[in-house]
């Protein structure tokens, strides 16, 4: 019964079919475990890519942060001829009136200082770019600048004969400076040249914090360890401590017309000003015209605005409604 069994042909196809199923199945199964690991070696290696990506960026990162530091330690304390304290003394900060946006000139200030600058300024230190005119409503009427002018004489056009003849001042001229040339200032004041005021605010760091403090900053005796050369005198504000002018302002030295009393440092907060005033005449004017655009803007949005809103109320408001036809 065995043998029968063994040597049908049904048993022989179905053994044969059961063989050929183990088979493939241990065929998937290997070729399961081929893909598994060419997967894990790609990960592997995809792995392995970003680890060098990362330590070659790291790597990439320190360097470029060394060579900047590197270069921060070699440059970036440049040698300076110079100490600190031979740069000057930094000035404090004051309140000056005219800083805020649209704040201006304190004219009165502008006037007294004009007094500071012809009585005390004036015989060294010169005006070259500020004419008569500009004085006008600003420091002084129109008469009054008039009348200063005609203090002075300038050279007329030359005459039929060639000659110059000098004639009174006009508001078109320009304030006269106090030597006639650079030679002769060196030679009245020990070599030194007084610089011209026209822009010293403009033209010195600080501006009138500058200027007020080297005028006010004459200490009565130089401090322990100063070295100043013959013939200078001691201002820490000014670069090297040793200056040629010496101090100039000293209490009721002008008489104001106003009553005001005449300190060194009212005197000096006047002269700053119109000396500010000198270096920039156009900035109550700069400051009116600004507000004015302000105005003029600022109307002109808002018209806008309301234009807007009128022009596309009808499209913002509308409604779409869908009618369907009727069957």
């Amino acid at each position: 019964m065995v043998n029968r069994l063994s040597s049908s042909p049904l048993l022989k196809r179905v053994s044969s079919t059961i063989a050929r199923g183990f088979s493939n199945s241990a065929v998937k199964e290997s070729g399961s475990e081929w893909s598994n690991a060419l997967s894990i070696d790609r990960a592997n290696v995809g792995h392995s890519k970003v680890s060098r990506n990362t330590r070659a960026a790291i790597v990439a990162t320190v360097a470029t942060g060394g060579l900047a530091a590197w270069y921060a330690h070699l440059y970036g304390n440049p040698i300076k001829a110079v100490t600190v304290a031979e740069h000057g003394l930094h000035p404090a900060s004051y309140p000056w009136p005219h800083n805020g946006w649209l704040d201006t000139f304190d004219h009165a200030s502008l006037r007294r200082g004009f007094t500071v600058y012809k009585e005390v300024c004036a015989a060294c230190h010169s005006l070259n770019l500020v004419a008569w005119r500009t004085l006008v409503g600003v420091t002084h009427t129109a008469d009054e600048v008039r009348a200063l002018a005609e203090e002075y004489e300038y050279d007329s056009e030359p005459n039929d004969e060639g000659e110059i003849e000098k004639r009174p001042g006009k508001l078109s001229d320009y304030i006269p400076p106090p030597y006639p040339n650079e030679q002769a200032a060196r030679a009245a004041n020990q070599g030194a040249l007084p610089p011209d005021l026209s822009l010293i605010i403009k033209a010195r760091h600080g501006g009138c914090d500058y200027v007020f403090s080297l005028l006010t900053g004459y200490p009565d005796d130089p401090p322990a360890g100063a070295v100043v050369a013959s013939g200078l005198n001691y201002n820490p504000y000014f670069p090297g401590g040793g200056i040629a002018m010496a101090r100039v302002l000293f209490d009721g030295l002008v008489d104001y017309d106003d009553g005001t009393p005449a300190t060194a440092s009212q005197m000096a907060k006047d002269v700053t000003s119109f000396l500010n005033w000198a270096a920039e005449p156009e900035h109550d004017e700069r400051k009116k015209i600004g507000l004015k655009v302000l105005i003029i803007t600022g109307t002109l949005w808002a018209i806008s605005l309301w234009v807007k809103r009128f022009k596309w109320t009808p499209i913002k408001t509308r409604k779409i409604l869908y009618k369907p036809p009727k069957v």
